[in-house]
């Protein structure tokens, strides 16, 4: 192990020009210097808004949200003479992004925000995101694995966000229920229902209207072969051999239902955190989540509890066709003022670095597999070789309403509200309407 990379050097203060001190007394010891709505000193000379997700310093774990505490702690104390107004982002995260997207045109977005890497195409499309070449070095930038240099720099080279970790799917269980990892979705099914018959609730995973419904799901589609857009980012999952592997993996997921091998409650998940809770209160053996709830599991359960969950690739309809999602978040800055994407800039290195091997994230930045010891856990290899067959969402400004759409059909499906076909049909019906009015 290294001692020290470019990533995890300690946040430095901003430049002396725009901080200013606050006060002989301690930051440390000033009241709630980590509130609901800020970081840092009501009368901070300076500040800026900050758009984040609950999974961080708002994390409904406790020890996540005590470890950003302190992380976010540490660094305002670091940059004194600033205030970071914290604007949290619902649960509904695609609706979230729209609006973050939409304000930031009006000129009425936050100053930093964060931004899902599979929305990243259409906030670069708006020409709403700030460059951070002067605040990054070459060195930094060329860290980043390729396919998140590809898609946080533009045509000029400007690199426009900081992607600070990516992640995966897999499979977890209980192998006090379920020994053997299952390869195919039909082994999946079978050890699901004896989970059921064991008094659990069998597997469980997002299917209620969010991003990660559809997203988990589409692995199933991917490891077929299926594409989703065609080279002008036109949607064309609904035609040809792509709407017959659609299918597939559509009845997959309705197969679980209708057995029984899966609860019909999975229609309206919509967050990680509800699985991860399942996991932990002991009421299901089997889910299909991010890589990251692993070490949830580990922090939250006893020491032989948690020794029991393992991760596995996501199955496939056989043991040779696999496919994982790969996704992750960025922090951009949507702010003309030089100080402020400075600091937006500074924001994301405490995520890349501490905030990664504190949740044991997938960094994007090949030094920190080599600096943090957090990632030499056995796990890490069971990651390493799902990301093989990692497929990236298609970096298209459609992706967006085409993500909408699988969401609403996922659902339609799961509540047995449409068969598959139908479901599909309908949504081929709005997207060709949608993109026909483009």
């Amino acid at each position: 192990m290294t001692t020290r990379t470019h990533w995890a050097r300690r946040v430095v203060p901003l430049m002396a020009a725009t901080a200013m001190t606050l006060s002989a007394l301690p930051i440390s010891a000033q009241d709630q210097m980590v509130a609901r709505d800020r970081v840092g000193p009501v009368d901070a000379e300076n500040s800026l808004t900050f758009r984040l997700t609950a999974y961080d310093l708002y994390s409904a774990d406790e020890a996540t949200a005590e470890g950003f505490e302190e992380l976010f702690t540490d660094f305002i104390n670091d940059n004194p003479g600033w205030r970071i107004d914290t604007q949290l982002q619902t649960g509904n995260l695609n609706e979230e992004q729209a609006r973050i997207l939409e304000q930031s045109q009006a000129g009425r977005g936050p100053d930093c925000a964060m931004i899902d890497s599979a929305q990243l195409a259409a906030f670069k499309e708006a020409s709403v995101l700030a460059p951070m070449n002067d605040f990054l070095s070459e060195e930094e930038i060329a860290d980043f694995f390729p396919y998140v240099r590809e898609g946080i720099t533009d045509d000029e080279g400007n690199v426009l966000a900081l992607w600070w970790f990516t992640d995966l799917r897999v499979l977890y269980r209980n192998t006090d229920v379920v020994p053997d990892a299952p390869q195919t979705w039909d082994e999946t099914q079978a050890a699901a229902l004896e989970t059921v018959e064991a008094g659990y609730e069998g597997m469980l995973f997002n299917g209620g209207r969010t991003e990660g419904t559809a997203f988990d799901w589409l692995a199933f589609y991917w490891a077929q072969g299926g594409e989703i857009v065609d080279a002008d980012g036109m949607p064309v999952f609904y035609e040809g051999e792509n709407r017959e592997m659609f299918l597939n993996a559509l009845e997959f997921y309705d197969g679980l239902v209708e057995s029984g091998a899966a609860p019909q409650r999975v229609a309206t998940i919509t967050t990680y955190d509800d699985i991860t809770a399942a996991a932990a209160a002991g009421t299901t053996a089997m889910f299909i989540g991010g890589n990251w709830q692993y070490a949830q599991l580990q922090t939250t359960l006893d020491a032989e509890q948690a020794a029991a969950w393992e991760v596995s690739e996501l199955p496939g309809p056989t043991a040779d066709q696999r496919a994982t999602g790969t996704g992750g978040w960025a922090i951009a800055a949507l702010s003309d003022d030089p100080a402020k994407v400075e600091m937006c800039v500074e924001i994301a290195k405490l995520y890349a670095g501490p905030g990664n091997a504190f949740q044991r994230l997938l960094p994007t930045s090949a030094a920190l597999y080599d600096e943090y010891e957090e990632f030499a856990g056995p796990e890490f290899a069971v990651f390493a070789e799902a990301l093989e067959n990692g497929q990236a969402r298609p970096g298209v400004a459609s992706y967006p309403e085409i993500s909408a759409q699988i969401q609403v059909l996922i659902g339609e499906v799961l509540s047995q509200a449409k068969e598959p076909e139908q479901a599909l049909d309908d949504a081929a019906v709005a997207l060709d309407a949608a993109f026909s009015q483009q």
